[in-house]
């Protein structure tokens, strides 16, 4: 990306060669950008500065007391000039008053003399033309960076691709999380970003939520900041889906600065524009009946119009109870439950079916020969994977289906033991399975928990699982202390600082209620992270 013109980098054009430049203050502060030169004489010239200036005088204007030259540098150091410039050739002064000096100091405003006169228009003409090469050399690797991310999207590549390229570009570790903070995607790896990630909840909740930025606090969730002691620099924009934040893209640049965020604003545009794509490139990238899921999933065609397509491709649906089945990774199996091992099991069944993979899940419509669903789901079981099953439905009722199999099987993500299970035994489950669809859940789960989300990440022993115990229980606490295997005492400690983070009385039957839905709805808001490198 384009470089900024800084004070420091203007002081090296030709002009200024012809001459001995001194230093006498701020030498630190050189490196900030130069946008305009201007040239003046009089005692309010900072009444014409708007920042960012360099701003060149023979002094005239700076008066011949200590007052006033220090009132005159201050008043230049507030209206936020970048450099000043003082020519000491005599006109005013030979050397560089000591009252300047010090005031420049006191105030981090950069002084620089110049022994000899030099045509302060000549000054003006070499900056402006390095000012208009350095704009035109962003503006056409802004063009290029816009460009690149465009033919990405055209060629149908989805956003880990999209988040690798904004690491290429920018020389930095990029993370994508989504709105729960869990990571999505993660390219450009470094010793140093691998050890910001391994506790990304400290980096995302602890730092951002505390250290954001005034234009993205809009997009913030609601969890109460705590302290935390070391920021680790970090740029990071929103992922905004239909006016909604999906989730940030973060720039991990450490102590080198970032320099232009373009780049990143263009990945997280971009990888906006992917997500709400997502499902049709899937569908115009898979096979036949994978095509046909994409198809019912995004209500291209009716169920009714479902059965009959999938005639064509040899299964015959039609005048059977029909089950949505979504499989998902076995425990033991670190390759995942592919939909060619569910179309095994199916087959080996005798059941039709229509398979394909959506990602998440391997997704099948399968054709039961009586209503009940036991013998698919033992059989499946027994494969060692996990998921969902639906209720049996006919043809009109396959959407609603579908999206009773994907929801089962998050919910069964999330057991202590994997199993396949079906819709109608999630109970009040499944209304957390339709809100995690949205951005609801997520917000919920931020309401409830983020205070404890937040303490949790900056401290070795977390307190989460023991409020998972707890509820899981039924807050009985002598079962809760089995589970985890402590003394009651030490169940009794924790439960107390349970209630003081959280502002809550575990107590009651209602808080434990609210916090058990909230609990399991982070779990069913949890994603593996996608690693790039």
């Amino acid at each position: 990306m384009a470089e900024l013109l800084t004070a420091r980098a203007a002081l090296e054009l030709e002009v200024f060669a012809r001459t001995q430049v001194t230093v006498y203050a701020g030498e630190d502060k050189l490196d900030l950008p130069v946008r305009w030169v201007h040239a003046g004489e009089i005692p309010d010239i900072h009444r014409f500065l708007s920042g960012q200036e360099m701003l060149l005088t023979a002094g005239l204007g700076m008066g011949p007391t200590a007052d006033e030259q220090r009132t005159f540098i201050r008043r230049i150091a507030q209206a936020r000039a970048s450099v000043l410039v003082v020519e000491l050739a005599g006109r005013m002064f030979h050397t560089m008053p000591r009252a300047a000096i010090e005031e420049a100091e006191a105030v981090g405003l950069p002084l620089v003399g110049l022994r000899d006169e030099i045509p302060f228009v000549e000054v003006s003409a070499q900056v402006h033309e390095k000012l208009v090469e350095t704009r035109m050399a962003g503006v056409i690797a802004e063009e290029s960076t816009g460009q690149a991310f465009m033919n990405l999207l055209l060629a149908d590549e989805d956003y880990l691709r999209l988040v690798e390229e904004a690491a290429r570009r920018t020389g930095f570790a990029v993370v994508l999380e989504d709105f729960s903070h869990q990571m999505r995607a993660y390219a450009g790896v470094t010793t140093g970003s691998d050890e910001i990630v391994a506790d990304w909840g400290a980096h995302s909740r602890a730092i951002h939520e505390r250290h954001q930025s005034a234009n993205e606090r809009k997009f913030t969730p609601t969890a109460r900041p705590g302290s935390f002691s070391e920021v680790v620099a970090c740029a990071r924009r929103p992922v905004v889906l239909r006016g909604e934040p999906w989730g940030w893209l973060h720039l991990l640049h450490g102590a080198t600065a970032p320099g232009n965020l373009n780049t990143l604003e263009r990945a997280a545009a971009a990888v906006a524009i992917s997500l709400l794509s997502e499902r049709e490139s899937g569908a115009r990238a898979a096979q036949r009946q994978g095509t046909l899921l994409n198809r019912l999933m995004l209500g291209d065609i009716s169920g009714e119009e479902f059965v009959q397509r999938a005639l064509t491709l040899g299964q015959d649906l039609r005048d059977r109870p029909l089950v949505v089945v979504a499989a998902g990774l076995g425990p033991e199996d670190q390759n995942g439950y592919t939909d060619q091992h569910l179309a095994r099991v199916l087959h080996d069944l005798g059941l039709p079916f229509v398979v394909g993979d959506i990602g998440a899940f391997a997704l099948a419509v399968v054709g039961l020969n009586g209503e009940d669903s036991e013998q698919l789901r033992s059989a499946l079981a027994g494969e060692g994977a996990w998921g969902g099953i639906s209720r049996a439905v006919g043809p009109v009722g396959l959407p609603s289906a579908v999206r009773q199999g994907c929801g089962a099987a998050r919910v069964a993500a999330t057991a202590r033991s994997h199993e396949f299970l079906r819709f109608d035994d999630l109970g009040v489950l499944r209304l957390l399975v339709t809100l995690a669809e949205g951005p609801e859940l997520a917000r919920y789960v931020e309401d409830e928990l983020g205070p404890l989300l937040e303490h949790d990440a900056q401290v070795a022993n977390p307190l989460l699982p023991t409020l998972r115990a707890y509820v899981d229980s039924g807050g009985n606490k002598a079962r809760t202390a089995e589970m985890l295997f402590v003394q009651r005492r030490t169940l009794y400690y924790r439960l107390e600082r349970l209630e003081a983070i959280l502002g809550l009385d575990l107590s009651t039957s209602e808080t434990q209620k609210r916090l058990h839905l909230a609990v399991r709805g982070r779990e069913l808001l949890s994603r593996p992270t996608s690693r790039l490198r």
